[in-house]
C-alpha cells in the first residue's frame, strides 16, 4: 500500500535535525505513522504549531503530497534554545493502486494530520461462491463392456 522511494531520506532526515529548518529548495520532513483499520488506510503527520491555513494536500495520480509551514520568528527576540523545526515541510508518498483516492479523508486536531484512505472496491477481500453441478451432467464417462 505505502511504498517508499528515498534511499537517502534517513540521511536527509538527520541533516534536518541537526540544522532545524526548512527551505524550499530543502523542506523539512514531519514524522508519520501509517497502519490499516479493516478497509482503511490510516496515516498521521506529527506537525506541531502548524496552521490550519498552511496545510496543502494534493494527490496526482498515486502520489500524495502533504506541505505545511511554520514560519520563522519575525522581530526583535533573543533565541535562548531552538530545537524546533521552522520553514517548510513537506512529505511525498508513493500509494498503492489498492487505495480509493477520490475519497481520502483529512483531519487536524492537536497538532496531528490524520488521513484517512478507503481501500478500492477492487482490492477487498470478497468471497467466491462455488456452485454445485448435478453428478449426472458433471461425469460423463463410457462403461466398458466386460469381456468374455
Amino acid at each position: 500500500m505505502l511504498m517508499r522511494t528515498d534511499p537517502f531520506r534517513d540521511f536527509d532526515r538527520l541533516a534536518q535535525q541537526i540544522l532545524g529548518v526548512g527551505t524550499t529548495s530543502r523542506p523539512a520532513i514531519m514524522p508519520m505513522d501509517a497502519w490499516r483499520e479493516g478497509d482503511t488506510f490510516v496515516i498521521e503527520f506529527d506537525m506541531p504549531g502548524i496552521a490550519l491555513d498552511t496545510l496543502d494536500l494534493d494527490v496526482e495520480r498515486n502520489v500524495l503530497t502533504v506541505k505545511a509551514e511554520r514560519p520563522a520568528r519575525n522581530g526583535d527576540w533573543e533565541p535562548l534554545a531552538s530545537e524546533r523545526p521552522r520553514g517548510l515541510f513537506s512529505r511525498q508518498l508513493v500509494l498503492g493502486d489498492n487505495l480509493d483516492l477520490d475519497h481520502v479523508e483529512a483531519s487536524y486536531d492537536a497538532g496531528v494530520l490524520q488521513l484517512r484512505i478507503p481501500v478500492a472496491e477492487k482490492a477487498r477481500p470478497r468471497k467466491i461462491e462455488v456452485k454445485g453441478v448435478s453428478s449426472t451432467a458433471a461425469i460423463s464417462a463410457k462403461q466398458e463392456q466386460p469381456v468374455s
